[in-house]
């Protein structure tokens, strides 16, 4: 890893280390002043969790208005300030947690890193967090964040959060990898100034302030407070915890419901990761009708929010309202608890199903754009290929389905 040294960036000609002579040093210096980043190498920094990037030259005016001009990265899983930065900032998520990124790198061996204008000795009071993922199927690729819903960039301006992504143009540019993507949880001006849109989902959040009751009469009749009241009828029996028998129950439902969509189940070691790293910050519900379970969910908590992250059912038992319990028990545990928000998870614009679910909890609608650098190609859909896929994995035998998500979630992070 070529690492950079610390200076001040002003557009003109700077001292390059290993240069040859002084036309090879205005040769570089013009290209670099013209459209490439400016970087100073070096062999070595003092300390390891700490080094620094100089950005782009073309990324010099919203530097200058942010009164900033270096960077630095950090090791969120090593760096003390990380936790107490994402805990006070108003605008982090569950995965910008050291608990989300730890349970990556566990289980599919991404790096975690991130950028911030913030010296090693200051508070930290901005960053850009982001995976390294290496595939040699898919791409070395730098992702904000794998697996994750959305995951802001966490400035106080434009200024800053220019300054932060053209860092990481700048390893794009300087290192080899494919392409950077950014999963903000709102588009804003100068997201789109720096990276290019890539694709869309919607994003649901239930407003837990309401009283118990407003909420309830928010939900919709038949599709949801219907299938509560049949659950409670049916005497469901709800379990809750952290992992024990728990985990192995929701992972043979989450097996059944990825055959039915037609796709292999994520890793049980990412499961387990996530357990191991969040602890009492994760909860497992699973209904069972007798000893038999019949639907599950996972939450993840962070500050006053709860994130519905997984749900899955035995199909055999839907009209029981098994998932419907759980969510709203899931509900008033929160309000109880005093959290504020229920986060739903995003989903794909095209899953009118998924979408209609969600809303029906009174949910409000958003939509995420995902952007990435540089752009990517267009290439025309290939609809009747992915259905194929999806018929050949319904049919699968759940040992091939599970060594297939196995081997291949870790390329598709």
């Amino acid at each position: 890893m070529i690492l950079c040294e610390e200076r001040e960036l002003e557009p003109k000609p700077l001292r390059m280390v290993g240069m040859r002579s002084n036309a090879d040093f205005a040769a570089m210096s013009q290209a670099i002043n013209q459209e490439g980043p400016v970087w100073t190498a070096r062999s070595e920094f003092p300390s390891r969790n700490h080094y620094t990037y100089a950005p782009r030259v073309d990324a010099l005016a919203p530097i200058r208005e942010a009164g900033l001009a270096r960077a630095f990265e950090v090791d969120p899983l090593r760096d003390r300030r990380w936790n107490n930065f994402v805990e006070r900032h108003p605008r982090s998520s569950v995965f910008h947690r050291a608990e989300w990124l730890r349970a990556l790198k566990w289980a599919y061996d991404y790096e975690p890193t991130t950028i911030s204008s913030c010296s090693p000795d200051s508070l930290l009071t901005n960053a850009i967090v982001f995976c390294r993922v290496r595939s040699p199927w898919t791409g070395n690729r730098l992702v904000s964040l794998p697996f994750s819903d959305h995951c802001e960039v966490l400035a106080n301006s434009g200024g800053e959060a220019g300054f932060l992504l053209s860092h990481l143009q700048s390893l794009v540019d300087g290192r080899n990898w494919r392409y950077a993507e950014v999963r903000p949880l709102s588009s804003t001006p100068w997201a789109e100034k720096w990276l290019a849109a890539d694709s869309s989902y919607f994003l649901h959040k239930v407003d837990l302030r309401p009283d118990e009751k407003e909420l309830f009469a928010g939900l919709h009749n038949s599709c949801v407070r219907r299938k509560i009241r049949r659950a409670q009828h049916e005497a469901l029996r709800v379990d809750q915890g952290t992992s024990g028998k728990l985990l192995p129950q929701l992972y043979r439902l989450l097996q059944m419901t990825r055959r039915r969509h037609g796709l292999p189940p994520q890793p049980l070691k990412w499961f387990r990761s996530l357990a191991d790293s969040f602890g009492d910050r994760l909860k497992i519900r699973i209904a069972s009708k007798g000893n038999i379970p019949i639907a599950g969910i996972l939450t993840l908590s962070h500050r006053k929010t709860i994130t519905y992250k997984y749900a899955c059912s035995d199909a055999r038992f839907q009209s029981l309202g098994g998932n419907a319990l759980l969510l709203w028990n899931t509900i008033c545990e929160a309000k109880a608890e005093g959290f504020e928000e229920l986060d739903l998870g995003r989903s794909s614009i095209s899953d009118a199903g998924l979408v209609a679910f969600k809303e029906r909890w009174g949910a409000e609608k958003l939509v995420l754009t995902y952007l990435r650098y540089p752009a990517a190609p267009h290439k025309p859909a290939a609809a009747w290929t992915a259905r194929a896929m999806m018929r050949m994995a319904s049919m699968a035998p759940n040992v091939a389905l599970t060594l297939a998500g196995n081997l291949l979630y870790r390329h598709m992070g």
